[in-house]
């Protein structure tokens, strides 16, 4: 299954099997007697019959002579075809030297890798994407508020965390019926992160909770953002299947997230903020105390 190819010690080919011929576009003898530069890529076409004189007159030792590598070679209509390489000194015959080499096509394995990296990718987007509502999930909030803390500790800023829960969402659930309850959730979602600062990050924290991540803010600066969150979601009119309208409201507690206090600290500082904010009447914000 491998292409095969012998050269002499003028370059020019001398042989080749059907699998060279296939991976170069030439037919039958077409390639016989022809220089091999003619297949190599420009940077080493004018080279490669030098370093051959220089090998066989024992004045260059190979660096590629019976190492698999890496290479490309020209196909006939041009392109640059991707190959894996192990040539081999053949000898001397009737006063010519013989150098011959194995190739694979690499381009189905290339394209396999490509396919392969695209599904870690989409893997990956899915780890950390919320499939409801399609905003990060918590693993990836906290990632996000490894990166915020490290930059604000570098530029020496401030960050609020904040956590929204929509007010009677389990009434909801039981009114409307879950699937209701679900779009709900996504459109809570999607107008939280339309009202958001291109910097912060809004993510889905589970159930009806969603996080808030809001760097180069003070807890009172970012009361300001999280109202303009809480009145985004409160002008929201959410339609039902059998026409029916869902008034939303949510609830916003913030804490600072300082530096060298760690996540969970600070989420349970803003839990207890929310705490304050639904029993304070809901569709409110709360800071919590330092």
């Amino acid at each position: 299954m491998d292409a095969v190819m012998i050269i002499d010690d003028a370059s020019r080919i001398r042989y080749l099997n059907h699998a060279m011929q296939a991976l170069t576009g030439y037919a039958g003898g077409e390639l016989l007697g022809e220089p091999l530069e003619g297949l190599l890529p420009d940077h080493l076409s004018e080279k490669h019959r030098d370093y051959v004189v220089r090998y066989i007159k024992g004045s260059a030792p190979s660096t590629v002579l019976g190492r698999v590598r890496e290479f490309a070679i020209r196909h006939r209509n041009g392109e640059m075809v991707p190959i894996e390489l192990k040539a081999f000194d053949l000898g001397a015959k009737e006063g010519e030297r013989y150098f011959g080499a194995f190739m694979l096509d690499l381009r189905p394995r290339r394209a396999m890798e490509e396919k392969n990296a695209h599904l870690m990718a989409q893997l990956e987007q899915q780890a950390l994407c919320d499939a409801l509502t399609g905003l990060p999930n918590r693993r990836a909030f906290e990632a996000e508020a490894v990166q915020v803390m490290a930059r604000a500790a570098r530029l020496h800023g401030a960050v609020t965390v904040g956590v929204a829960d929509v007010d009677h969402f389990k009434s909801i659930n039981d009114r409307y019926g879950h699937a209701a309850g679900d779009t709900v959730l996504r459109e809570v979602g999607q107008a939280l992160r339309n009202a958001a600062r291109l910097t912060d990050a809004v993510a889905r924290l589970g159930g009806e909770e969603f996080g808030l991540l809001l760097p180069h803010a003070t807890p009172e600066q970012a009361a300001q953002v999280a109202e303009r969150l809480r009145a985004a979601v409160a002008a929201l009119h959410v339609e039902t299947e059998d026409g029916r309208s869902i008034k939303v409201t949510i609830s916003i507690g913030l804490a600072e997230l300082a530096p060298g206090n760690v996540l969970d600290g600070a989420l349970s500082h803003a839990d207890k903020a929310l705490y304050r904010a639904k029993h304070g009447g809901r569709n409110r914000v709360e800071v919590a105390a330092e």
